[in-house]
């Protein structure tokens, strides 16, 4: 029973629920990718590793940060209530957890085929480096959207085993996305980092700039967006769901200003998860529709 308690806080730990992210964007480029390439939709077998290796994939990432930053995050007033510094659970354990997590990945890429299996270390590299990017570079963000968009491009990977042009349109769309809204979350910590010397886009130019920053990235994500419908074979009730992500990102910078962040976590959460599962399901019926 202790050792299932503690699956449960490492769990609640990595904010496990957030996986929801992701997941529909790697599911849109293994289902579109499969369309586009097979001229067929992607097996149930396939959906379900690649729901494997996106799962260890966020787990080991997360995880790993929470180690790597347990020391920074016992100082931070906002983080200090966190399960490592709070002794809710042990290093070795969460070490133990990330092993685990990318066991799972690995063996999930190796079901699928041989090109996943072989980007598995470009993946794993940007899943590491990123916890360490605040601690020298401000673009620490745009590691974070490249290590996290690697789920949708592996998911296209996954089916078609290549890489081109319009799997490369959805990784960029992606990371632009994850970075953009990333950007807005550091502003919270913006005078702990500097205390800290620790480097972000806002420690860097400050909150009003950063979410300028945050704006234009997100502003390449809507024109990501709209280069998928022109390159793909994506039609108007994808174009639908796309105007609601951009009337979303929109609402989203319109609740967080620079003299005001109370409602950050709402924009941070909330807001993208309805995004990234507005924009699948609309593709979704697309593509089974027309």
């Amino acid at each position: 029973m202790k050792f299932f308690h503690k699956v449960r806080l490492i769990l609640d730990m990595i904010k496990f629920e957030h996986s929801i992210f992701a997941l529909p964007f790697a599911y849109l480029g293994a289902i579109l990718g499969s369309l586009e390439v097979l001229g067929r939709f992607p097996t149930w077998a396939q959906i379900g590793w690649i729901t494997l290796a996106m799962v260890g994939a966020r787990s080991a990432a997360m995880a790993l940060n929470r180690v790597i930053d347990r020391k920074i995050d016992a100082r931070n007033p906002r983080t200090a209530s966190r399960h490592i510094p709070a002794g809710l659970i042990s290093e070795m354990f969460a070490w133990g957890f990330v092993v685990v997590s990318f066991v799972v990945l690995f063996v999930a890429a190796y079901q699928l085929n041989m090109l996943a299996v072989k980007l598995l270390p470009v993946a794993v590299f940007f899943l590491v480096l990123y916890s360490y990017t605040k601690r020298f570079t401000w673009l620490c963000h745009v590691v974070l959207g490249i290590a996290t968009a690697l789920g949708p491009l592996g998911g296209w990977v996954a089916t078609t085993g290549q890489v081109d042009l319009k799997s490369l349109i959805l990784f960029a769309t992606v990371a632009l996305w994850i970075g953009g809204f990333d950007v807005i979350y550091a502003c919270q910590d913006m005078e702990f980092d500097q205390q800290e010397g620790l480097h972000s886009i806002p420690s860097r130019f400050g909150v009003r700039v950063a979410l300028l920053i945050s704006n234009w990235m997100h502003v390449g994500t809507a024109l990501g967006l709209i280069a998928l419908a022109l390159f793909t074979q994506l039609s108007w009730i994808y174009v639908i769901g796309v105007v609601i992500a951009v009337m979303i990102l929109v609402y989203e910078h319109s609740i967080v200003s620079a003299d005001d962040l109370s409602r950050l976590n709402m924009a941070f959460f909330t807001m993208n998860g309805v995004l990234s599962i507005i924009v699948f399901t609309f593709s979704l019926v697309d593509v089974l529709m027309i």
